[in-house]
């Protein structure tokens, strides 16, 4: 990546972005074609650039996607990152951020079973209830994930709320979540 592009991105600055795509029309698009590689969504989101984030965002929506070359996407890095804000607006702009799998087949999901973040296990299954469906590498589902690293609360809301979704898969739910 340009280190200008680089730099403004950590910056968050908007204006330093828009002044590259002055210079180069194809700046994103070059990156786009990488299979594997840290975005300047990456990088903003990450440093809770929020309103640069959104802008790389809207102007190349497949960013939000990309995994980099350790296997994590935008909104894995802001989980890590610990930047709650700047996830819920990228999954306003697109539900379906919470099933994007990464390393190992972890998704949004699972990362926040694992840490136990109950308001955000909420938000992301309201989200996006086909979530709960997603399965890393190793088998395990998100009930899994949450008891495996001791988060009772997370667990008890995920059980919870397969209660209240019952009636909807019912067979579904139990076949592959709940006998797992």
């Amino acid at each position: 990546m340009d280190e200008s592009l680089r730099d403004a991105a950590q910056q968050g600055n908007i204006d330093a972005l828009y002044s590259l795509i002055r210079r180069d029309a194809y700046v994103l698009d070059t990156i786009d074609r990488i299979p594997f590689v840290e975005t300047p969504l990456h990088i903003a989101a990450s440093a809770g650039h929020t309103q640069f984030a959104m802008e790389i965002m809207r102007l190349k929506p497949t960013f939000a996607r990309k995994l980099n070359q350790d296997g994590f996407s935008p909104t894995h890095l802001v989980l890590q990152n610990n930047q709650t804000q700047v996830v819920l607006l990228l999954l306003d702009a697109d539900e379906d951020l919470v099933c994007v799998q990464g390393r190992e087949g972890v998704t949004p999901l699972h990362y926040v079973a694992e840490i136990g973040n109950v308001h955000l296990l909420a938000e992301f299954l309201k989200a996006c209830p086909k979530s709960i469906e997603y399965v890393t590498i190793h088998r395990e589902t998100v009930l899994h994930i949450a008891l495996k690293y001791n988060m009772f609360d997370a667990f008890r809301l995920l059980l919870g709320w397969l209660q209240r979704a019952w009636f909807r898969n019912a067979s579904l739910w139990e076949k592959k979540l709940l006998n797992w």
